[in-house]
């Protein structure tokens, strides 16, 4: 099968080449403007597939050039689509008219609701025409599928991808956002048509697949996509739709926020000028985690009549995020090779992928997902299983167990190290925490009131406390600890079989911290042989240790409580 791609050697064009390498059984031509570029990416591509490079260009006589080319089927990934002009569906009706199928990545409301218009003569001549192939709104619709239930009746979809500050934006990309900054956006809102201000109306969101280390809380600001008309056809219940994106520097973010309120106040006619200088800022000016996300959260009545909230978070990692809009163009074409072929017709590509697809491809890269029940979350009285959610479930049964009620008292054996700088021991002793033993008995216990678990460990008879509450407002999905004036946000992480504590926040007197300056450290809970294991260390990166103690706990006999 010939694979034509447009853009081939651009952002998401190659992006699809390299998924799509190791497929022996394709030819992927890799075609754009320039033919030097479309020939130095083939060479650097290392490939089972065939590759081969060809200068094309989209905006001149589109039908010869692709009757040369001869693909089985074409794939624009070049964009940026709001910009396509008078024409914009040249490449759709030259592919139409030759018998061959088609599809885009386009991000481009306006374009890919457009399509449907040729759906009569794709069908006719019996080819497909899919728009749309990507995050926006295949992966979006995907997630609304796997999060409502038989009965439901959806009401609201709110939605949003935060790429990583390293993940490398394309011109045509930022192209695309600077043309309708601060400009309206066609949505739902409220059960009727409304509008919205591209990159200033805004959320915050925290995206927290359940075990897995979340990402920071994000403010994420409305952008045009497909979704924003597509869902509401999809299911015509729902009174809200809103998606956003959410650029990390938060500071870069906030100042493209800030140039969208010249556009809303008509004091520019437009960002797209500035386009090239946001570019160059974007991927020049960037620091943070290299990580990115996506939700999806949608709320509504079930067949009973029960209000309900769900969410669908995704967290990848380093350079894997990036392939993510690409991976739905990538899995239709892998089931074409299958066999399994896209009914003919021109429409959005919002029903050829399930969740199922894209979590077959996310299983080979760092990438986490989860669904939660954030109403269930809120009814429950156990602190750990609101912050794990699903990922509670699938904890070692004796670490399950400890929290899983309140009060209770747990007894055991433990081994203590402590650190020897002067300063490591004032730490220590200013928070209480035990002297170095090889082996000393201890006791904890865990009481409750008002949502906060209160702790007291008792280490031969030498005790230490701290409260534990779930987090709030930027320390939201964490499990906030505290020590007298010291709070830390920590982040639940399901390793395997080992539950891990990673400090992600800190603050002092409610003052926040830097958290490179936090005191960090390898915390876990696991089985250790049926009973409850620990080891839990605390460090700085100056400092070095000030304690670390590890050993084994189990219900004692006679239960007790812990008190405020």
């Amino acid at each position: 099968m010939q694979v034509l791609i447009l853009g081939g050697y651009g952002t998401f064009g190659g992006r699809l080449a390299r998924l799509l390498a190791d497929e022996a059984q394709l030819t992927l031509i890799i075609a754009g403007r320039s033919a030097a570029k479309a020939t130095a990416f083939a060479a650097a591509l290392a490939a089972s597939a065939r590759i081969v490079p060809l200068a094309f260009d989209r905006d001149g006589d589109v039908e010869p050039q692709l009757r040369a080319a001869a693909p089985d089927i074409v794939v624009d990934a070049s964009g940026p689509f709001q910009a396509y002009g008078a024409d914009p569906y040249r490449v759709v009706e030259a592919c139409i008219a030759l018998g061959l199928d088609y599809l885009d990545l386009a991000d481009g409301s306006d374009f890919v609701a457009g399509i449907a218009r040729f759906d009569a003569a794709a069908r006719e001549r019996g080819v497909f025409a899919l728009s749309g192939a990507s995050t926006c709104p295949v992966l979006t619709a995907a997630a609304v599928r796997r999060l409502a239930r038989p009965g439901d009746v959806l009401e609201t979809i709110a939605a949003g991808i935060a790429p990583s500050p390293y993940a490398g934006l394309g011109l045509n990309v930022v192209r695309a956002i600077a043309s309708y900054a601060g400009k309206r956006v066609a949505l739902r809102r409220d059960g009727r048509a409304a509008f919205g201000h591209a990159l200033i109306d805004s959320t915050c969101f925290t995206i927290a697949p359940p075990g897995a280390l979340p990402l920071d809380r994000i403010r994420f600001a409305l952008v045009d996509v497909p979704d924003l008309c597509v869902l509401p056809a999809l299911w015509p219940s729902l009174e809200s739709v809103w998606f956003g994106a959410g650029a990390v520097p938060a500071m870069l973010h906030r100042g493209l926020s800030a140039l969208a309120w010249l556009v809303r106040l008509r004091l520019l006619p437009s960002l797209t000028p500035l386009a090239k200088l946001f570019h160059f800022a974007m991927n020049r000016l960037r620091w943070g985690e290299h990580r990115g996300g996506m939700f999806v959260s949608v709320s509504g009545r079930d067949s009973g009549g029960a209000g309900f909230a769900r969410s669908w978070h995704m967290v990848a990692e380093g350079d894997d995020g990036p392939f993510i809009p690409s991976m739905a163009a990538a899995a239709i074409l892998r089931h074409l090779i299958a066999g399994k072929r896209p009914r003919s017709g021109a429409r959005a590509a919002v029903y050829e992928l399930e969740l199922g697809d894209y979590e077959a491809q996310f299983a080979s890269r760092r990438i986490a997902s989860g669904l939660r029940d954030d109403m269930a979350a809120l009814k429950s009285a156990l602190l750990f299983q609101r912050i794990l959610g699903s990922a509670f479930d699938r904890l070692p049964e004796a670490v399950r167990t400890l929290h899983s009620r309140v009060p209770q008292r747990w007894e055991g054996m433990a081994a203590v190290e402590r650190g020897s700088s002067i300063v490591a021991r004032l730490l220590a002793a200013l928070f209480g925490f035990p002297r170095a033993a090889e082996a000393v008995p201890i006791a904890v216990d865990i009481g409750q009131h008002d949502g906060t678990e209160h702790w007291r460990r008792s280490f031969g008879g030498r005790d230490f406390s701290s409260h534990l509450s779930a987090g709030r407002g930027r320390w939201e999905r964490l499990i906030v600890e505290r020590f007298g004036p010291f709070a830390f946000g920590i982040a639940l992480v399901l390793d395997g079989s080992t539950l891990r504590y990673v400090v992600r926040r800190w603050s002092v007197c409610g003052v926040p911290l830097p958290s490179a300056w936090a005191p960090g450290g390898v915390t876990r809970e696991f089985d250790d042989a049926g009973r409850f294991g620990f080891d839990v260390e605390i460090r700085h990166r100056i400092i070095g240790l000030i304690v670390r103690y590890k050993g084994w706990l189990a219900p004692a006999a006679t239960p007790g409580g812990a008190t405020p």
